[in-house]
């Protein structure tokens, strides 16, 4: 039972943080997924053996946080989440590829290192997308798409089952507390009520979820999935999406710790 309210409430948790009123909330929606997607697209293009040439792309994530106001702690709870599957396929690399490298003067092995690199393109990639979301919120996200004509089926069925997930776990709640309440005494669920626990959940999920649906076409749901108007992008959304697009295509075309690197080293000398 505690599992399922802190999951509904990890759940809310990153809508009440969307609601914050910060330089990066009051952006426009489709400016931060530009500038995410960008990122993203740019963040994974990088060769498979670059690490160091990474470190730029650390700043963008670290400036919406701050910028944002967005605590650590709930996005590296929601990240220890995908690191397994991230570490999960990473690994398979040092299995698989015994070869070297030499990098900076100093023999490696190639798949430890390709390793290193998925890890961190991985984790990049999974923060930013966190952040779109606690800077935006799920409704932000719905806008964006359709300005950038994602067709609107799959943002409607993107939005409806993030919707259901609320109704599945707040049902998943009522079921596991009834239970509990007649159970008086005993710890856990027993393995024979699994099977009609799930059940009587499925039921009750399937019935409330018609209910909101009928509720939907009674207020004229008619297959558009309405999240309001946003106000048209400004100057200052035009420069953050082209500031930030420069510094990625430059990070990615210059190598700028390794360029730093050699310039204070020329400067020493």
């Amino acid at each position: 039972m505690p599992n399922i309210v802190n999951a509904i409430y990890n759940i809310r948790q990153f809508e009440e943080l969307a609601r914050r009123d910060s330089f990066i909330h009051r952006m426009h929606p489709l400016t931060k997924l530009l500038a995410t997607l960008v990122y993203t697209v740019l963040l994974v293009s990088y060769d498979k053996y670059a690490i160091i040439a990474l470190l730029p792309f650390v700043f963008f994530p670290v400036f919406v946080a701050t910028a944002g106001r967005i605590p650590a702690g709930p996005l590296l709870k929601r990240l220890l989440y995908v690191e397994p599957m991230i570490i999960g396929i990473g690994l398979l690399n040092p299995l698989f590829d015994h070869g070297t490298v030499t990098v900076l003067g100093h023999t490696v092995s190639s798949g430890w290192l390709i390793f290193l690199s998925i890890f961190l393109k991985g984790t990049l990639a999974v923060v930013a997308a966190l952040l779109l979301i606690a800077t935006t919120g799920m409704d932000g996200v719905a806008l964006s798409l359709r300005k950038l004509k994602v067709p609107k089926i799959f943002v409607l069925q993107m939005m409806l089952t993030y919707r259901y997930i609320y109704v599945l776990l707040e049902e998943a709640a009522r079921t596991t507390q009834a239970y509990a309440l007649r159970a008086f005494n005993k710890k856990g669920l027993k393995r024979e009520v699994w099977g009609p626990l799930l059940g009587q959940i499925l039921l009750r999920t399937i019935d409330r979820a018609q209910r909101v649906y009928d509720a939907m076409c009674l207020r004229g749901f008619a297959g558009e999935y309405h999240v309001g108007k946003a106000p048209r992008p400004g100057l200052g959304d035009f420069l953050y999406v082209m500031g930030w697009g420069t510094f990625f295509a430059a990070s990615r075309a210059v190598n700028l710790p390794l360029w730093l690197g050699n310039l204070l080293a020329g400067a020493v000398k």
